[in-house]
């Protein structure tokens, strides 16, 4: 039982002030007494009244309790004669437990002669509790009790004591055991053997721990006496690892595992390491985790052996540890398996490479990537681009250009993710220096990736790609254009409209389309649209450019409401197709200003999109309207219950109407 279980327990004005005493008869344990502080040494005055009175059984069971906060040797006589009622008898057995003093244990050794069954297992736990060593002549007689659970208690507190005279007649009574008790005999013998261990006695805790393993015991009694036999004989213990480690027996074998990471000593890595290699292929990874978990340097070049050869899924399983021990010692290894075809390999020990930690692990890294090459300059080059190592770049942008496939696409790579504007031009170069598909896809990856984070600087770095001779890398050109954004890039764009090549006019026209509004100049992309939409070369274009507008303005936060619908409505002549005029509404739907509503009032009466437009009033209607007069409020309302087919629409706009005055 602890303090703050105590507290909890018992959490009542009245015995708060005591918390603090409680806490440290808790604490002191079998220590000395030390006098009480008046108010209680009143309180357990008044405790042991209520104890010997004729009050009810649960109020005696409150004031056990309480005692265990501010009892002393003055409880006890009220304690003790609790231990015989079949009621009271465990809530008498807490304070007597933790009350310092010979008399509390005398009370309870005087147990042993005169209680039976259930109340004296109770007593035997009590005094296993306090540890009392004058009990254990007691104890011993009751290892023959005629009750099995008798003796098992017995057994288990005589472990619990622990001492040389408990533990002896423990020993002596297992080979004798009856076959009931024997496995509690064995859980004494244990729990001794960890006694006298922490005492320093190790030879008496092998000879315990010998004697359970010896014994017919249940298999999870035997487990605890082989791990407790390897580590009380500490490297002479070895053999013994080495045993179970060796058994087919899965559970011995996992008792090794785990008893393995517990023994101390260089000998027994090394041992370790040795027995990895004779291991079942199945049994190595575990083996292999469990050396890891030794925290032993000389563990390492097992570690990193195992991880350069062998079967694959130890490999991985080196891979792994080799991650999270984070030494820069493992570099080397680990950039080895990072070229391995293999790619699960490869995937990993990259991974593990990215979060090396250490200042010096980029210099080397960059140093190594400055001589290195085929598939270990690749390996470096992604490495430099997953850990952002910048002052690579330069190198980086000169594989880009190399002879090796697999060289050139890491180095895209990398530079989308490290380059700035400067490198937008390095990109646009290699760009028109190859028609690979699948090298332009990775160098417009890289490229977009730029512009999208360096913005309009990297614009004048892609106006000689937006000129090239190759129609498909001008269409390249207009993408990232669209991603820096910008006047310079939205004027760029434009003017590919006029492009001579018809699929660059129509890339042209979607991606003014889709302008984004990444800075507030890109909403000058709205003329244009207009424009577009009004005289375009195309339908095709004219279709897009109003969609395109409409989108823009439905996105665009620097514009007011009024100033959207004055727009929208600089486009009405121009809004044909039930699309578009659905698209129209979508956007007045949003806008509360009288301008949006009257709009919205005039699609209402075309029976192409009359519910949608219906739909919108409502929903606007019914939104707070500061910048609307009532008056045109309740006529679009009027309007929605004429035109509109649909009930619920209709039945919400009458909610909303005024009655007539």
């Amino acid at each position: 039982m602890t303090c703050s279980s105590l507290f909890s327990s018992f959490r009542t004005a009245r015995l708060a002030p005591l918390f603090a005493v409680g806490c440290l008869v808790l604490a002191a344990g079998r220590a000395p007494a030390a006098p009480l502080p008046p108010e209680a040494a009143a309180q357990e005055r008044a405790l042991i009244r209520q104890l010997q009175s004729d009050a009810p059984p649960a109020e005696k069971a409150r004031a056990c309790k309480q005692l265990v906060l501010c009892g002393t040797a003055a409880a006890v006589p009220a304690l003790a004669p609790l231990l015989a009622d079949a009621h009271l008898a465990s809530w008498a057995r807490i304070p007597l437990e933790v009350i310092p003093g010979p008399e509390a244990e005398a009370a309870l050794r005087r147990g042993l002669d005169t209680l039976q069954g259930q109340l004296l297992i109770g007593v035997i736990n009590s005094i296993a509790v306090r540890r009392d060593a004058r009990a254990v002549g007691g104890l011993v007689k009751k290892l023959k009790d005629a009750d099995p659970a008798v003796a098992a208690a017995a057994a288990e507190a005589l472990g619990r004591i622990g001492n040389g005279k408990a533990t002896r007649a423990l020993r002596s009574f297992l080979a004798v055991a009856p076959d009931a008790v024997r496995p509690a005999v064995a859980q004494g013998c244990i729990l001794g053997a960890e006694r006298r261990l922490a005492g320093g006695k190790a030879a008496d805790a092998v000879k315990l721990y010998d004697a359970v393993r010896a014994a017919p015991v249940p298999a999870q009694r035997r487990r605890e006496a082989i791990r407790g036999a390897i580590l009380a004989r500490q490297s002479a213990g070895l053999p013994l690892l080495l045993e179970q480690l060796r058994s087919p027996d899965p559970d011995l074998f996992g008792i090794g595992l785990r008893t393995a990471r517990e023994l101390p000593g260089r000998p027994v890595t090394e041992a370790l390491a040795a027995e990895l290699a004779r291991c079942r292929p199945e049994r190595q990874s575990f083996l292999l985790l469990a050396l890891a978990d030794r925290g032993d340097a000389a563990a390492m070049p097992t570690l990193l052996d195992a991880a350069s050869r062998g079967p694959q899924k130890l490999r991985l399983t080196a891979v792994g540890i080799l991650d999270r021990l984070g030494s820069v010692g493992s570099m080397p290894t680990l950039l080895k398996v990072a070229a391995d075809p293999d790619a699960g390999l490869s995937s990993a020990a990259l991974a593990a490479l990215a979060r090396l930690p250490g200042p010096g692990v980029d210099s080397a890294l960059l140093e190594l990537l400055r001589s290195a090459t085929g598939k270990n300059r690749e390996v470096l080059i992604t490495l430099a681009g997953q850990r952002h190592m910048e002052r690579a770049l330069p190198e980086i942008v000169r594989a880009a250009a190399e002879p090796e496939a697999g060289i050139r696409r890491a180095a895209a790579q990398a530079i989308g993710i490290l380059g700035g504007d400067a490198q937008a031009g390095d990109l646009a170069r290699l760009l028109e220096q190859t028609r690979n598909p699948a090298e332009r896809a990775d160098l417009e990856a890289a490229l977009l990736a730029i512009s999208s984070r360096a913005g309009a600087r990297t614009v004048p770095h892609l106006q000689p790609l937006a000129r090239a001779q190759d129609p498909a890398l001008r269409i390249l050109a207009l993408h990232a254009l669209a991603s820096a954004g910008g006047p310079e890039a939205l004027a760029a764009v434009q003017a590919a409209v006029q492009d001579s090549e018809a699929e660059v006019r129509d890339e042209a026209v979607r991606t003014l389309s889709t302008w984004p509004n990444n800075w507030p100049d890109d909403n000058a992309v709205a003329a244009p649209l207009l424009a577009l939409a009004r005289s375009g070369a195309r339908p095709a274009h004219q279709v897009l450019a109003l969609r395109g507008y409409l989108q823009h303005l439905q996105g665009n936060k620097q514009l007011k409401d009024g100033d959207k619908a004055d727009k929208i409505k600089d486009a009405w002549p121009l809004l044909k197709r039930p699309e578009e005029k659905r698209q129209a509404i979508a956007a007045l739907g949003a806008l509360p200003v009288p301008g949006a509503l009257d709009l919205l009032v005039t699609l209402a009466g075309d029976s192409a999109v009359a519910e949608d437009a219906c739909a919108a009033i409502v929903k606007l209607a019914g939104a707070p309207m500061p910048a609307v007069p009532e008056s045109q409020r309740q006529q679009a309302l009027r309007t929605v219950v004429e035109k509109t087919a649909a009930d619920a629409t209709r039945e919400e706009a009458r909610k909303l109407l005024k009655p007539a005055p």
